[in-house]
């Protein structure tokens, strides 16, 4: 996102139309340790809001905020808050300066500059490996939130990952997807909605081609980079004005300029954001069982273990030949609250897997029998419905052996999810 004048020169891709990514130096030290009392930003970040924001590599001092506050056009600044990419230190980013930032009115944008596309320049990369980038995502969510909670930014705010511009193809779209689906959920689970900042042609094309694919998860809000100097919300061809509608942009509308207001000059990117916080994440719980998760999965001796498909969930998954008899493999979940909750499973897909696969969800009156056939929709989420579950720890969700189809029973993952 921040860039160095020397490598601009370089820039291969057409001026206006992305941003450029930034140069690879060593990655900032994550943000200070909280102190036994962790001032708070006042409400969500950045909250509800539309007007101009900028960003720059390092946060800048108090002095120069109190000077663009009393004299700018701009009302958000975006911080680079954790990740392993950051370019720059960042000396003032602490939870008292955030605390003093949205005291004197402004609202901040959280960023966090870590996994790149597998096929671009930058490092670190994540998998090419779709379940692998999904698992890293989860990772980078929790680390961003880890930062934003040190650093005093609460429930609600947005944070934004940033995956700067990559010449994409169906392989590296998958990957990047996949990061996202696991970055938004993980992020949801912790409290916080979920942002991705990127290039118009590269990652904002990719999110806004895959706006209605089930096989990945729907981020809250995106930014967009499209250098065209216009200062609204609009996407151009890389996104239809249709998606994101509701309150879920900014745009990078101007990129590495200079700018000097109360006497404090700095270097920075322009943009406009037009976003609302209007409810609490979407997804308040959810849990994700591996068949490797220890304590979460049982099986019998006759189960084996297989990494064999690329489309498994994690390292490798679970399966068994048919028998006219039960041999459940249990997934093991702790349920909060009695409620409703959405149950999807996660398998491989092969001609050679069973196209009648019983699942068995352990309701509150009863186990209830889902058949999925295995031999399609493979290396993705497939809901099998919605379930009254009970509260407490116990085997949720299982796969019988005894079934009417043909072909091996595949075990692998579940995830639970509270509606």
């Amino acid at each position: 996102m921040r860039i160095i004048a020397g490598w601009l020169a370089g820039l291969t891709v057409a001026a206006g139309l992305v941003a450029p990514a930034a140069s690879a130096t060593v990655a900032a030290p994550p943000p200070p340790a909280p102190s036994s009392v962790t001032p708070l930003a006042t409400g969500p970040q950045p909250g509800t809001f539309t007007g101009r924001g900028f960003d720059t590599c390092t946060a800048p001092s108090q002095a120069a905020m109190n000077a663009w506050r009393a004299s700018s056009p701009y009302g958000a600044i975006g911080i680079y808050i954790s990740g392993g990419s950051r370019s720059c230190a960042q000396p003032n980013l602490t939870a008292s300066w955030v605390a003093n930032q949205t005291s004197n009115g402004w609202r901040l944008i959280p960023i966090e500059l870590g996994y790149q596309a597998p096929c671009g320049t930058r490092t670190p990369k994540m998998s090419a490996d779709p379940t692998t980038a999904r698992s890293q995502g989860v990772s980078a969510a929790n680390s961003a939130a880890n930062a934003a909670q040190a650093l005093g930014i609460g429930a609600a705010s947005t944070i934004y990952n940033d995956i700067e511009q990559y010449p994409s193809s169906a392989s590296c779209r998958a990957a990047v997807l996949s990061f996202l689906s696991g970055w938004v959920e993980q992020l949801h689970v912790r409290g916080f909605l979920a942002g991705m900042y990127s290039s118009g042609s590269s990652g904002i094309k990719d999110v806004c081609d895959a706006y209605d694919n089930p096989s990945y998860t729907r981020l809250d809000q995106i930014w967009i980079a499209w250098w065209n100097g216009a200062a609204d919300t609009k996407a151009g061809s890389y996104c239809p004005d249709a998606y994101y509608a509701n309150h879920q942009r900014l745009h990078q509308y101007a990129g590495n300029v200079t700018e000097t207001w109360g006497g404090v000059t700095m270097n920075i990117d322009r943009n406009y954001l037009d976003v609302r916080v209007t409810q609490t994440p979407p997804q308040q719980w959810t849990t994700t069982i591996d068949n490797s998760t220890s304590g979460g999965f049982t099986a019998s001796t006759a189960w084996g273990t297989s990494a064999y498909s690329g489309q498994r969930f994690g390292t490798d998954y679970r399966f068994a030949t048919p028998v006219s008899s039960s041999d459940v493999a249990w997934f093991r979940a702790t349920i909060p609250a009695t409620g409703s909750y959405e149950v999807s499973v996660w398998y491989p897909a092969d001609a050679g897997y069973n196209n009648q696969t019983p699942y068995l969800v352990a309701t509150t009156t009863g186990n209830r029998t889902v058949a999925v056939d295995q031999r399609g929709n493979g290396g993705r989420w497939v809901s099998i419905g919605v379930f009254t579950l009970a509260a407490g720890t116990g085997n949720t969700v299982g796969v019988s052996r005894w079934t009417g189809g043909t072909g091996l029973v595949v075990a692998d993952a579940v995830r639970i999810t509270r509606v």
